[in-house]
C-alpha cells in the first residue's frame, strides 16, 4: 500500500471510529479492491493464516488431513508441512515470536511449534472448541464460534479477559478465524462473506468488510468453501484472504462502499 493509500485509508478509519461512538450506530461497511491474487492449494481447507518475516503459515483442518504448512506465497508451494495425529481437527493459527500456535478443534489442545521447523515443542490445553486465534503483540485472542473473545497468555494459555463482540448492541455470533491488523481484531464470522473488525476495547464493530463476489468459481469436481483466513503483514502492510478449498489467496485492499 503506498502513501497515498495509506493516508485514505487512515482517513477512513477515523470516520468509522467517529460513527461508532455509541453502542446503538450502525457500523458503516467496506468494499475491497483486489491487488493480487497467487495461486492456492485447492486441496486445503483453510482454518488459519499467520504471516511472520516475510512467510505465510496456514492451518489446515479435516480429521486425517489437518496439518501446519509454511507457503510459498507467489507459487502456492507448501515449503514444509507437518500433519496432526488424524484424531485431531486442525483450526486457528497464530505467530507469536518464534512459535507457532495452532488450535484444534475438539482436542482441547493447542499445539506449540518451532516456527523455523515446525517441529513440536508443546502442548497448551483449554476447555471447549478452538476456532480462531491471532496474536496482539502480547496476548493471544482466541473465538470459539460464539459471540465471545478470549484473551490468553500465551506461555500459560491461562485466560487473561473476555469480550463480547456487538453490532449496534446485538452480539454477533460465529467468530471464526482472527487476525490483528494495526491493532483492531478481525474476524470471519463463519458462513458469511463479511469480515468484522472490532474494537478491541470495548469489542463493538467499527465496521465490516463485504468481500461479496471474491468466492471463486469451483473448477469442475472440485467443490469450494466458505470464506476463511486473514493475514497481515505488517511491514508491507499487505492483507491476504482466502477461504477453504480456494484455489487462489488473495491480497486486497479495502475502501467505502458506493452509496
Amino acid at each position: 500500500m503506498n502513501k497515498h493509500r495509506r493516508l485514505r485509508v487512515l482517513c477512513w478509519l477515523a470516520l468509522a471510529c467517529c460513527s461508532t461512538a455509541t453502542a446503538g450506530d450502525a457500523p458503516p461497511v467496506y468494499g475491497y479492491d483486489v491487488i493480487a491474487r497467487f495461486p492456492h492449494d485447492a486441496d486445503a481447507f483453510t482454518q488459519g493464516l499467520a504471516w511472520a518475516d516475510g512467510r505465510l503459515y496456514e492451518s489446515t483442518g479435516v480429521r486425517g488431513r489437518s496439518s501446519l504448512r509454511e507457503i510459498d506465497l507467489t507459487s502456492g508451494r507448501v515449503v514444509r508441512s507437518a500433519a496432526l495425529p488424524r484424531w485431531q481437527f486442525g483450526e486457528g493459527l497464530a505467530a507469536a515470536g518464534d512459535r507457532l500456535i495452532q488450535l484444534t478443534w475438539h482436542a482441547g489442545q493447542a499445539l506449540v511449534r518451532d516456527r523455523q521447523s515446525l517441529r513440536k515443542i508443546g502442548v497448551l490445553h483449554y476447555a471447549g472448541e478452538g476456532w480462531g486465534l491471532a496474536w496482539d503483540g502480547r496476548r493471544l485472542v482466541m473465538s470459539d464460534g460464539s459471540a465471545t473473545l478470549v484473551f490468553r497468555d500465551p506461555d500459560s494459555f491461562a485466560e487473561l479477559g473476555r469480550l463480547t463482540v456487538t453490532d449496534a448492541g446485538t452480539p454477533v455470533s460465529a467468530l471464526n478465524e482472527l487476525e490483528v491488523v494495526d491493532g483492531e481484531i478481525w474476524a470471519n464470522v463463519w458462513g458469511s462473506e463479511r469480515i468484522a473488525r472490532i474494537d478491541p476495547d470495548s469489542g463493538r464493530l467499527a465496521s465490516w468488510v463485504d468481500l461479496s463476489g471474491l468466492r471463486p468459481e469451483p473448477a469442475p469436481g472440485k467443490p469450494i468453501d466458505v470464506l476463511n483466513g486473514i493475514a497481515w503483514d505488517a511491514a508491507d502492510e499487505r492483507l491476504f484472504v482466502t477461504g477453504k478449498l480456494w484455489p487462489w489467496l488473495y491480497q486486497i485492499e479495502i475502501r467505502p462502499e458506493t452509496p
